[in-house]
């Protein structure tokens, strides 16, 4: 009687033990398909994969890279006030994107920024490229400027555009949104510049 018990005990436990299991792993809030959460996550819930890290990890170096390349222009003699101008609008916009992605990166235990070269089509300035725009003075500063800064904006465009297909996190997915749209509207008013120049 005694055994029968312990096997009937047993076997309540088990199955409560084996449904557990399965409405956890049935449980369609779950996404087993991206890396855990740290504890400091916003959500705990929060989906994310590769491509979020990725994005997140390059855009706050490009970005930064953009506002250096912004100060160094803006520290010229004799800029063009529309050059002038969209340096301004460039940090004043990147600025507070750098601070929201290092605050994902943060909560989310992403892996650490990349440095200047990233390698494929980013649009990153090469440090060649940087003490040209430093040795530069006037029309000559602001037409470089405007080249890198092109080429610069089109590689970011093509970081956002593949967070958009192929991202999980929905706030970078929208701030890549926001990139594509403000930046493509900044490459058309650069191009215009340069032609007129």
């Amino acid at each position: 009687m005694k055994k029968l018990l312990a096997f009937s005990a047993l076997s309540a436990g088990l199955a409560i033990a084996l449904s557990g299991c399965a409405s956890s792993s049935m449980d369609p809030g779950m996404d087993h398909s991206t890396p855990s959460v740290g504890s400091q996550s916003p959500d705990a819930s929060a989906s994310f994969n590769a491509s979020d890290d990725m994005f997140i990890s390059m855009m706050i170096g490009h970005h930064q890279q953009a506002i250096e390349l912004s100060d160094i222009v803006l520290a010229k003699d004799g800029l063009p006030k529309d050059v002038k101008d969209l340096a301004n609008t460039i940090k004043a916009a990147q600025s507070p994107e750098i601070a929201t992605l290092e605050k994902w990166q943060k909560e989310l235990n992403l892996s650490t920024p990349q440095g200047h070269s990233m390698g494929g089509d980013d649009g990153m300035v090469s440090d060649k490229e940087i003490e040209d725009l430093k040795a530069a003075s006037g029309s000559q500063a602001a037409n470089l400027f405007l080249q890198q800064m092109t080429a610069h904006h089109e590689g970011a465009v093509d970081m956002a555009k593949d967070e958009i297909s192929n991202g999980k996190y929905q706030p970078a997915i929208d701030m890549a949104k926001e990139i594509v749209a403000s930046q493509s509207a900044e490459i058309d008013q650069m191009k215009k510049m340069l032609g007129s120049k």
